[in-house]
């Protein structure tokens, strides 16, 4: 087995660190993340390790 180092997700607006973690390798669809210091929440794909902001949630 290799080591995978896991990274936190960085909200995409105050860039800030979330409480999720992924590992490089990991894809995420449609995910819904919330940012506790900005209190926003927004739908985001992760795929090669880039985040992309779907939507913006209420």
């Amino acid at each position: 087995m290799t080591n995978r180092k896991s990274e936190w997700i960085l909200c995409p607006i105050c860039h800030c660190r979330t409480r999720i973690r992924v590992r490089k390798d990991t894809t995420l669809l449609n995910f819904p993340l919330f940012c506790p210091k900005c209190k926003r929440e927004m739908l985001i794909n992760i795929v090669d390790s880039k985040i992309c902001v779907i939507k913006e949630l209420n």
